[in-house]
């Protein structure tokens, strides 16, 4: 559960500074070249279906940033699916995402709109049929049939306006754009 804390200062809504808010989209909209972005993963073999990512720079607002500390993940497979179970599946990190994106939506979209939050709660699971990434089934997907995200919220404010929050983070997600879009991928190979 997300727990929004006293407001330090003015302009501040929900832990969201908002002025700053308002003034990005407004600087991005008179320079839409600010408004590209790459941001970056890396990833290292360590043993079985064992990986571990490093997540550290990225490019935005004209040049590149650095994140104020370098995020280390590990991922794997859980022991029932060969794994040594050394962190999660890719595919919870992608639930994980959806969930973390659009809540970063929603905390931005309700300060923009001057609702308070007090909490912010959600589930997301995806169905999967391993026939098909065990290659079992070509007419079965590798990844999910379907995903459901649920939210309880506790704002200062009325269930239609909650829900209009909440559509207008899923029509600005990212997370959830790629998911439900797709976006073309391509793989370079260096054999050494």
């Amino acid at each position: 559960m997300t727990q929004i804390s006293q407001e330090p200062k003015v302009g501040v809504r929900n832990g969201v500074d908002t002025v700053a808010l308002f003034e990005t989209i407004n600087v991005v909209k008179e320079n839409p070249e600010l408004g590209r972005a790459q941001f970056r993963a890396t990833n290292q073999w360590v043993s079985g279906t064992h990986s571990r990512g490093t997540i550290s720079t990225f490019f935005a607002a004209g040049g590149e940033q650095q994140h104020i500390r370098e995020t280390v993940l590990d991922a794997d497979h859980p022991t029932v699916l060969v794994g040594s179970d050394q962190g999660p599946t890719p595919v919870e990190y992608l639930l994980h995402a959806l969930a973390a994106c659009l809540t970063a939506g929603i905390g931005n979209i309700a300060a923009a709109r001057g609702v308070k939050l007090n909490a912010v709660e959600s589930s997301v699971e995806g169905d999967a049929d391993l026939r098909g990434i065990l290659g079992l089934a070509d007419d079965v997907r590798n990844g999910f049939s379907n995903v459901r995200v649920r939210f309880s919220i506790d704002a200062d404010a009325d269930e239609d306006t909650i829900r209009q929050i909440v559509e207008r983070s899923r029509a600005r997600s990212a997370v959830f754009d790629v998911i439900t879009n797709g976006v073309p991928v391509s793989i370079d190979i260096e054999a050494r």
